[in-house]
């Protein structure tokens, strides 16, 4: 029996609000280029969240409120259903003893990209897309690769300079074109749209198409599942931000199907120093974001975004949720990334040892308090960045 019926009605510019149908390929709107987000028919207590628990853990746990046909048949490599870790010896370290580290480097292919990626190719598949196209890091090339490769999807990703090689293998391991690009992730990009235009391959960047954000969503989702409530902070390493305004999304579905209040958790975004526009337009007061000027390197390479189509929303959850954006230095985030290790056993990406310096900051800064229920995010394995290349 298939396990169908989503809730989806159509999809809306998150700037000018204009309708879009989710019947077919759509990539930013065709107003104002903003990007698109899906919308639900949710009536208050349909799902109950007993009910929802009973069912399989994973991505497609609660299928109603994701894009896919195929719902909870929706083809999968295993992500989803992380586990969210209480690392006591972390805590009494940080002096924070409700503290909890949602391990999203337990993914297929080893990060959280891969539940983006899951939905985004599943999709694709349905509508009918044959080649897709990116502009990556790293890590989420080599989610699409894996996705490709299991749904029969032509794969091409752009990648900077600096993406480590072990994952630029994994990409081409998987069947997928890797073109290597001089400069930033916004130089991939924009190299990319011109073979993208000649070529006729649909667009996966970040919020250039809607169901990326879809999957991440998910990710805010799990943490009511675990603990039965939301937390009181949440610190995410953020580049282009699709994880972050997909929580921020999901906590408003959660409410409109009853499952939680207004409250929300305060969400800290965290960047590197080399390449933090998000923490300076913050900071500003801005409502966007201009772009980095010349990005530094950076161990934390998913975090050098120097722009981000998605900034005015991510802007906007920080503030409405009494949180804020913060810029940690290359020494801070090494040393957290440490501490992952030798205090809670997680061989963890910088990404993550971004959100340990950050937390140590905030607590300073009165920003966070000792009793505090904190979640903070690693993202991704730090042997995606260490194997050797075997050619």
């Amino acid at each position: 029996m298939r396990a169908v019926g989503n809730w989806l009605i159509d999809l809306a510019c998150a700037r000018c609000a204009r309708e879009h149908s989710a019947g077919r390929p759509q990539n930013t709107c065709t107003s104002c280029g903003g990007p698109l987000l899906c919308r639900y028919r949710i009536e208050p207590g349909a799902l109950p969240l007993d009910r929802i628990l009973q069912r399989p853990a994973g991505q497609n746990r609660l299928f109603e409120l994701m894009p896919t046909v195929d719902g909870a048949l929706t083809p999968t490599l295993g992500e989803g259903a992380t586990p969210l870790l209480c690392a006591p010896r972390l805590a009494d370290l940080l002096d924070l003893p409700n503290l909890r580290i949602k391990d999203e480097s337990q993914n297929p292919t080893c990060s959280f990209k891969a539940r983006g990626m899951a939905t985004a190719m599943a999709r694709a598949r349905e509508l009918g897309i044959g080649a897709v196209c990116l502009p990556s890091a790293g890590n989420a090339g080599g989610a699409a690769a894996a996705f490709g490769a299991l749904l029969g999807i032509e794969v091409h990703v752009f990648v900077p300079e600096s993406t480590p090689g072990p994952i630029r293998a994994e990409i081409a391991a998987h069947g997928a074109h890797v073109t290597t690009v001089a400069g930033s992730i916004a130089d991939a990009a924009a190299a990319l749209e011109v073979e993208a235009a000649r070529h006729g391959w649909f667009s996966l960047a970040t919020l250039r198409e809607p169901y990326r954000v879809e999957g991440k969503k998910v990710m805010g989702f799990e943490l009511l599942y675990d603990m039965g409530r939301l937390p009181d902070a949440i610190v995410y390493p953020t580049g282009g931000g699709t994880g972050l305004i997909g929580m921020w999304k999901a906590f408003d579905e959660m409410e409109a199907l009853g499952l939680c209040g207004s409250a929300r958790p305060r969400m800290f975004a965290v960047q590197a120093e080399a390449c933090a526009p998000l923490p300076r337009a913050f900071d500003a007061g801005l409502d966007t974001m201009p772009a980095w000027e010349a990005p530094g390197s950076t161990a934390a390479y998913g975090l050098r975004v120097p722009s981000a189509l998605g900034d005015g929303l991510m802007l906007k959850a920080l503030r409405k949720s009494r949180g804020a954006a913060i810029a940690v230095g290359e020494k801070e985030l090494l040393e957290g990334a440490r501490l992952l290790a030798t205090h809670a056993g997680l061989f963890a990406s910088a990404e993550g040892g971004a959100t340990v310096a950050a937390v140590q900051r905030l607590l300073a800064q009165g920003a966070l308090h000792r009793r505090d229920a904190v979640v903070l995010f690693n993202t991704g394995h730090a042997l995606k960045y260490l194997l050797p290349v075997r050619r």
